[in-house]
């Protein structure tokens, strides 16, 4: 029970991404496999908790309902992290619940990321606070001014540490509005876990509380990054410091990271068979769990037998991970991804995935684009068994720059409604074939092609 997968250390061959997927090619079973938990706990470094039964809250109304519900329910705790948390009808109807909380004698703490919510207006963080809520802001300007690029991806719910939410939602009212009723609704899912994860999902809470200057929380072991991680990284130095020194010098850096990064939190689990429903989290930050997040990705896809669905609505991956997609797709794979139609929020990102169309096209991937809402959804469901919900979009950003929260899912019933969720949004989208793909306009092209050059830097 460690403190999650360590920054700074030199990761072993067998873990990078490349070596993940040849790894996972491996397996006999895929990712049914014993062997592939095992090789996601060699990657990542966090435990497969025992999973009892998930609920998918692929609907904004319905998700909200039971966040509120929950937070009704708290006698103890309210951890709420998001990118976005608006002043809006859902906004004040959140601040509203957890307000109610606190004035129940719940302790009751929100981490907001400071660009995210940037519009909201102070009069609601200050309302929040009359209440007795605590209320951060994630990387305010003034704090962090020379990592402004770096920000607080999350959205995460954690009640009294037996129940949680975590997926794409940010709070407003875009995303608590029904598809069928609403033109500006957003199409996005959240996931209800209980059990043991929930207290590791207070724990990376607390890890960006941390980082955000909170007050540290009770029951959790908040470790420096002096402890129990290799900083400075090990690497062959013409001399040897004497180790007195050596000590006293990585107490010092140590407790430096502690106050640029934020300290870790050691993480407890209720371990799962092998034979057993399980979750592991997936939460990578600046400085640690972004290149152990890619090996898991690309292990699923190494993995995958039958099936591998992606739901994204930012797809500008690396050209590697295309061509992973392509082999899996010419070796038999229904390689599917579900991508935002024209009424995305961000349009550059979105020529950035049509500069991949033609090549995933001619390799058997089947692309589709969502119509019936903006798509913001980041889900992945492998072989009716295996699924990622979370926030984590496949682009620079998230692999390389934000915080982020994802769980994975080894469990039948949670991919089949991750599955069932996939066909539902394949009535509401378009396929592209690659012969419609040869007809789009030479302009449409060289924005395609601009905007996958500039993939870095979206």
């Amino acid at each position: 029970m460690g403190p999650g997968p360590a920054a700074g250390n030199d990761r072993p061959p067998a873990i990078r991404p490349r070596r993940a997927y040849g790894l996972a090619r491996g397996l006999a079973d895929g990712v049914r496999d014993p062997g592939f938990r095992a090789l996601v706990q060699r990657i990542d470094g966090s435990p497969v908790h025992l999973l009892p039964p998930a609920r998918l809250l692929p609907d904004g109304p319905e998700a909200f309902a039971r966040m509120q519900q929950a937070i009704g329910d708290a006698r103890e705790e309210v951890l709420l992290e998001t990118y976005i948390l608006r002043d809006d009808t859902l906004g004040e109807s959140m601040q509203g619940a957890l307000i109610a909380a606190a004035q129940r004698g719940v302790r009751v703490s929100v981490l907001a990321d400071a660009v995210g919510s940037l519009f909201t207006r102070d009069e609601f963080w200050e309302t929040l606070e009359a209440g007795g809520v605590t209320v951060r802001h994630f990387h305010r300007f003034w704090h962090h001014p020379f990592e402004a690029l770096r920000r607080d991806h999350r959205k995460l719910l954690v009640i009294d540490r037996t129940v949680s939410f975590t997926g794409g939602m940010n709070i407003g009212n875009e995303y608590g509005s029904s598809i069928r009723r609403h033109r500006d609704a957003w199409r996005d899912t959240f996931i209800e876990l209980r059990g043991s994860v929930a207290r590791e999902l207070a724990a990376v809470f607390a890890e960006g509380w941390d980082r955000a200057r909170g007050p540290a929380l009770p029951g959790l072991e908040y470790v420096s990054w002096s402890e129990g991680v290799v900083h400075p990284p090990t690497t062959r130095r013409a001399f040897a410091l004497p180790l007195r020194l050596e000590a006293q010098l990585t107490r010092r850096l140590g407790r430096r990271r502690d106050r640029k990064r934020g300290r870790q939190v050691r993480r407890e689990a209720e371990p799962a068979g092998d034979d057993m429903p399980g979750v592991a989290v997936l939460d990578p930050r600046p400085g640690r769990g972004q290149r152990e997040m890619l090996s898991v990705l690309v292990a699923l896809v190494g993995a995958a037998r039958e099936r591998l669905w992606i739901t994204t609505p930012y797809f500008a991956p690396p050209t590697r991970a295309l061509e992973l997609l392509a082999a899996a797709a010419r070796r038999g794979v229904d390689v599917r991804l579900l991508l935002p139609s024209a009424r995305t929020d961000v349009p550059l990102v979105r020529h950035a995935a049509h500069g991949t169309y033609q090549r995933l096209l001619q390799h058997g991937v089947r692309v589709y684009e969502y119509q019936r809402a903006t798509l913001h959804a980041k889900t992945v469901v492998v072989d009716g068994y295996a699924g990622i919900v979370g926030s984590s979009n496949l682009d620079f950003r998230s692999f390389w720059l934000n915080a982020e929260c994802n769980v994975l899912l080894f469990d039948e019933a949670s991919s089949a409604a991750l599955e069932r969720a996939f066909k539902t949004d394949l009535e509401g989208s378009v396929e592209i074939t690659a012969e419609s793909w040869r007809q789009r306009t030479i302009g449409h092209r060289l924005l395609d092609r601009l905007a996958r050059a500039l993939r870095w830097a979206l």
